[in-house]
């Protein structure tokens, strides 16, 4: 497998808040320039693993590593906006530092929603505001950008848009990202690799390989795994014997590797 930077790595991770056990003995690694999805039904431990991942939780067992210097864009699950207060777009993305006012402008422009920038936070559609939060992670200039639940309220067309978005960004910026969500059909066409949990560890690994394993059929049903086994993937790379990615032509592809392939 090529080397990549390794970002974060978790070890054995077990979460008992309060006595009750959320996380037990769960694996994660993110590398640079990857997209990892972490899926799961709800109650899994989804954003718990995310908290202890970005350190804002402890496990009760098991280890955290991330990168020194490490920086992180974070998106949260849910933000909720006093609807009296006073805020614009541009003020939202100046709380909690002092970027310049041209750096807001390009952020606004690449996740595009530059023309809300004077708009009150509260008059804008919910996946305006997304964006915006999306923006607001992008200020910090991330190595690694952890989204969870992005497309909460977004209807299905906007959902494409924003996973097709988080695919640019990662492209252009190469940084990893890790993303929570439910929304299985676009997510497995959206990501390198995929870790599904549900309070443990079910299944790790490429989207088709993990589409076929058997804890994931048990928690999704046969159905829904066998339309997501074919799911749309175009594919500017191609795998290597173990899964890795490998970029296409040159030596970089060795005898072996999968073709160039489109899956659907």
């Amino acid at each position: 497998m090529p080397d990549r930077e390794r970002l974060v790595e978790g070890r054995g991770l077990v979460f008992r808040p309060g006595g009750q056990a959320v996380l037990d003995g769960i694996d994660i690694t993110v590398d640079r320039g990857e997209i990892v999805s972490l899926i799961g039904p709800n109650g899994a431990g989804k954003t718990s693993l995310v908290r202890l991942v970005l350190g804002l939780a402890r496990p009760d067992a098991g280890s955290v590593w991330r990168r020194d210097g490490l920086v992180v864009g974070y998106v949260p699950q849910r933000l909720v906006i006093d609807p009296v207060l006073p805020l614009t777009a541009r003020r939202f993305l100046g709380l909690g530092g002092q970027a310049p006012a041209s750096l807001r402008v390009e952020v606004l422009a690449e996740v595009g929603v530059a023309h809300l920038l004077d708009r009150p936070v509260q008059r804008i559609s919910g996946g305006e505001f997304q964006r915006l939060l999306l923006a607001r992670a992008l200020l910090r200039r991330p190595d690694l950008l952890v989204l969870d639940e992005p497309v909460q309220g977004v209807d299905v067309t906007g959902q494409a848009e924003i996973y097709e978005m988080i695919a640019r960004i990662r492209e252009r910026r190469g940084c990893a990202v890790l993303l929570v969500s439910h929304d299985l059909h676009l997510v497995m066409a959206a990501t390198d690799r995929v870790v599904c949990i549900n309070r443990h560890l079910c299944c790790a690994g490429h989207p088709e390989t993990v589409s076929r394993h058997p804890e994931y059929v048990a928690l999704f049903g046969p159905g829904l795994a066998d339309k997501l086994a074919h799911y749309a993937h175009r594919h500017d790379h191609v795998h290597g014997a173990g899964g890795e990615v490998l970029p296409i032509g040159g030596d970089a592809a060795p005898a072996g590797t999968e073709a160039r392939h489109d899956h659907g």
